[in-house]
């Protein structure tokens, strides 16, 4: 199994700062596209951010200018990094990535358990 662990959550005043970790653990035997989700109380999930293996990155327009979105692939570790947080950016985030078990298994994509983002006003 393949195991994916959020740290950095928290609270933060609007205009502040959070960096967000993602590590991939147990057997794998490569990692394609990984990336942060969120979901707000009420509100479906939504994608914030994707990276692909070769670094390739994409952004929800809500978050573009403020989030970057980077990996360590040698650490099996995807990075969030919030900056000018605002109070609609609170939310549940969750970060996912396509993994591959062995050589010769299948695709799956993992998910995370979620760390609290919360942005007071």
């Amino acid at each position: 199994q393949v195991q994916l662990v959020e740290s950095g959550g928290g609270l933060v005043q609007s205009g502040g700062s959070l960096r967000l970790s993602c590590a991939a653990s147990g057997r794998i035997f490569s990692i394609g596209s990984m990336g942060w989700y969120r979901q707000a109380p009420g509100k479906q999930r939504e994608l914030v951010a994707g990276i692909t293996s070769s670094s390739s990155t994409n952004y929800a327009d809500s978050v573009k200018g403020r989030f970057t979105i980077s990996r360590d692939n040698a650490k099996n570790t995807v990075y969030l990094q919030m900056n000018s947080l605002k109070p609609e950016d609170t939310a549940v985030y969750y970060c996912n990535a396509d993994a591959q078990r062995t050589l010769y298994g299948t695709r799956q994509v993992y998910w995370g358990q979620g760390t609290q983002v919360t942005v007071s006003s």
